[in-house]
């Protein structure tokens, strides 16, 4: 008969302490395997060195080796912020959002400020959102909705548009437009913006 319990008796082995080496093999298996950027790089081989220690003599040296990675060319903090701004842009986040998500993954203010979306991109996003969750001019409410529903309505809507770091007056436009073509013409003003 199979012990079931025989699997959780086992105990895990524990990995090794990190060498030079061993640091250098798991950044290199990192960044292969993740698009990332610098900060982001340096925290998971923090928390690697937190986890299974160093055995080597002397200071780890993550700072030379994240570095080194970005002169190579391994760690692009451009590249991923542009990646990364552009696909939240697109899935309708906003400015405010992106912002978060770049400061979170170590990418300096300066940067963080060039990547910034635009009027017309931060509109666009906007818009994306509405379309995708169905809110105003997206949305066909109940037949039976009394007013007092469709404040509830509207105010859900907008707080998730701000969740989504929208500004409230970009939110506030979108909800509050009679129909999509006030959200088009709405749209070529933000050019006039840039």
């Amino acid at each position: 008969m199979v012990d079931r319990n025989a699997t959780q008796r086992r105990t895990r082995r524990k990995p090794k302490p990190l060498d030079r080496t061993r640091l250098r093999d798991l950044a290199l298996a990192y960044v292969a395997r993740f698009a990332t950027s610098a900060g982001k790089l340096e925290s998971y081989l923090k928390r690697k060195l937190r986890e299974r220690g160093w055995e080597d003599e002397g200071d780890p040296g993550i700072d030379a080796l994240v570095a080194d990675f970005a002169d190579k060319g391994y760690v692009d903090d451009r590249g991923y912020g542009k990646m990364k701004a552009g696909g939240l842009l697109s899935r309708g986040y906003g400015a405010r959002r992106v912002d978060e998500t770049l400061r979170a993954a170590g990418i300096d203010e300066g940067l963080r400020s060039e990547l910034a979306p635009g009027e017309r991109e931060a509109r666009e996003a906007a818009l994306a959102l509405a379309r995708r969750r169905r809110f105003g001019p997206f949305s066909t409410p109940p037949e039976d909705e009394t007013g007092e529903m469709r404040h509830k309505r509207n105010e859900k809507q907008l707080a998730a548009m701000v969740r989504a770091g929208h500004t409230f007056a970009h939110a506030q436009a979108i909800l509050s437009a009679a129909d999509e073509a006030a959200l088009e013409e709405w749209l070529e003003e933000a050019d006039l913006w840039d």
